[in-house]
């Protein structure tokens, strides 16, 4: 996951959102840079999809300030709207039509015109390995091929940016790979990814950034190894070849837990560069060789329980944003 450009293709200054009594976003700022993919995370409730929502023109916010795709939510909408995709929690698939119809269907409403839209549908088709049962209905369609087929159909209007709202959610292990090297090809060709995700690895595997969205409110963001290495319970394991050499590198790491069974020493460390170089050097001095050494952070799941005191997809008591919308 490398960075692209440093422009902006989304920025939030402040936005906030409720419905009724229910604050559902209280103030939050975000900043998307160009051909990458952005994650948001956050216990159900939390906000993520009245957020992508409002990022893609669907409903207003009350306060704040946002640009999309170079363009000012507000001021122009229409702009937006050109230039971005969505791809939401539920396939937006036609079931009385076939993969193609729906794929022609899309074209025809973004003003292709009859060759371009042929030439459009046939490629995705092709790209998304939908050729074969492009005149099948899509209600005959597994849950992977659905969710191909709903992305293609996202792809008609040739989006800079895509909205990813739990792409993957319900699929098989395989679909989401599939799924997974699909985005990694968007953003290689320089489009931009907005994803939300109760799947912790996906977030892992796929983001350049992170936001941890939480009771309305922004509680961490950053990289996914940024976020790791600021949560306490990382450390270093040495496992030496014999009792003796344990025992002299207990007493030259104090701070480490012994395990004699397993020879090894577990070390507190952040796991950087830095870090593992001065334990290394102290172990270098004392003439203490280690058999083994492996490094051992938090997970993105440490994380997200330590910022939300949530287990991942754990249903939140206050009342979603599926009820609020409602």
């Amino acid at each position: 996951m490398v960075s692209g450009s440093s422009r902006s293709a989304i920025e939030v200054t402040g936005l906030r959102k409720s419905f009724g009594g229910t604050v559902v976003l209280d103030g939050i700022d975000l900043a998307v840079d160009e051909g990458t993919t952005f994650s948001l995370l956050g216990p159900n409730g939390a906000g993520k999809t009245t957020a992508v929502r409002i990022l893609s023109t669907l409903i207003r916010f009350d306060s704040g300030r946002v640009r999309v795709a170079g363009h000012d939510l507000v001021a122009e909408p229409d702009a937006v709207r050109r230039l971005i995709g969505v791809t939401g929690q539920f396939s937006a698939v036609d079931d009385l039509l076939t993969g193609e119809e729906n794929l022609v269907l899309m074209a025809d409403l973004h003003h292709l015109g009859r060759v371009e839209g042929r030439r459009r549908t046939a490629d995705l088709l092709d790209r998304f390995d939908l050729t074969g049962a492009a005149r099948r209905l899509a209600s005959t369609y597994s849950g992977g091929m659905r969710r191909r087929l709903d992305l293609a159909m996202t792809l008609v209007g040739d989006p800079r940016v895509i909205f990813l709202d739990e792409p993957t959610t319900g699929l098989d292990p395989r679909s989401r790979q599939a799924m997974w090297e699909t985005i990694r090809g968007l953003v290689a060709n320089g489009v931009t990814i907005f994803l939300t995700t109760q799947y912790l690895d996906e977030a892992d595997e796929l983001a350049d950034r992170i936001a941890v969205l939480d009771g309305g409110k922004v509680v961490a963001s950053g990289t996914a190894e940024e976020l790791k290495r600021g949560l306490p319970g990382g450390h270093v394991r040495l496992r030496f070849a014999d009792a003796a050499r344990l025992a002299a590198a207990a007493g030259v790491l104090a701070d480490a837990t012994r395990d004699d069974e397993a020879l090894t020493l577990s070390v507190p460390s952040d796991g950087g560069v830095p870090a593992l170089r001065l334990l290394l050097d102290r172990l270098e001095r004392a003439d203490l060789e280690v058999a083994e050494l492996s490094v051992h952070t938090p997970d993105l799941d440490d994380v997200f329980f330590a910022l939300t005191g949530h287990a991942t997809g754990a249903t939140a008591t206050a009342t979603t944003e599926k009820e609020a919308v409602r």
